[in-house]
């Protein structure tokens, strides 16, 4: 046995142990209850903003008008790549069998995963386009079919092109467009999806307004919407605040005054003819 003294000496380290260990926790900040995720959803569960600190990053490359047509289009590149994998995480996945390299035996036989869902991209020409190539490295098996729109005076949509097959043979399809400001577009393209027959909708946008994003869930509460950030501000013109510009004009490079270029032949300004006529 231990002597007397051997024990007390004993009890006082434990002690003095207890108290450090006490101090020693105290000073160091607790551990979270759950881990925070990326993604917060305060429009409801069929929207998700990004709380994302590299994305926060990305975007306020995006916006800021010193930021090049080259960066603009990588910054987006890197955004949709965010985002999309975020926005995919509902798919639907079948179990395969797939054979892994080994040492002994030289291959292992093993069960994978493969998407069963029939994807379609959907941009809205022309600035959805940056987010096509990004999202088609996600999904390289998803069809891409376009839809153009632009906003008239009034701020209404006017669809000019649609390249969507007769049949529909989709299982869910993205909507991009870098931008919702009044949201009219993108509830216009949405309505066109629907009456073409896609089950499942999903939005994808770099920024959304909260008024248009409002909208959007007012008229088509069941799409699933992933979004990078919203703005508060939407102008008497319909235009975010402070938003990014013209996301079309920043991807390529384009500017107002490029805007004669892009109207029908029969709709452009007869300076050319009306000069012709006066030499002869």
């Amino acid at each position: 046995m231990s002597p007397p003294s051997a024990n007390m000496n004993m009890e006082e380290e434990k002690k003095a142990e207890d108290a450090t260990s006490t101090t020693t926790t105290e000073l160091l900040p607790s551990s979270p209850a759950k881990v925070l995720p990326t993604f917060i959803a305060p429009y409801g569960p069929n929207v998700h903003v990004s709380k994302h600190p590299v994305l926060s990053h990305k975007l306020s490359i995006l916006r800021s008008s010193s930021t090049s047509p080259s960066s603009f289009r990588q910054a987006l590149r890197e955004i949709t790549f965010h985002l999309g994998y975020e926005a995919t995480s509902t798919l639907s996945t079948k179990d395969i069998p797939i054979t892994v390299p080994g040492i002994n035996p030289s291959h292992i036989d093993a069960i994978g995963s493969r998407i069963s869902d029939k994807v379609a991209l959907i941009p809205i020409l022309r600035s959805g386009l940056g987010m096509v190539d990004p999202m088609l490295e996600l999904v390289n098996n998803a069809t891409v079919h376009h839809i153009g729109m632009y906003r008239s005076k009034s701020l209404m949509p006017v669809q000019y092109y649609n390249r969507l097959p007769k049949t529909c043979d989709v299982d869910v399809a993205y909507v991009m467009d870098p931008l919702i400001a009044t949201s009219a577009t993108i509830i216009s393209v949405v309505s066109i999806l629907k009456r073409w027959g896609v089950p499942q909708i999903h939005v994808m946008s770099v920024i959304a307004s909260k008024v248009g994003l409002s909208e959007l869930l007012k008229y088509h509460p069941d799409v699933r919407v992933t979004i990078g950030t919203v703005d508060e501000t939407l102008s008497e013109d319909g235009n975010l605040v402070p938003g990014l510009g013209d996301a079309g004009d920043r991807l390529f490079g384009t500017n107002e005054e490029d805007e004669e270029d892009l109207v029908h032949i029969s709709k452009r300004k007869r300076t050319m003819s009306v000069a012709s006529e006066t030499e002869g």
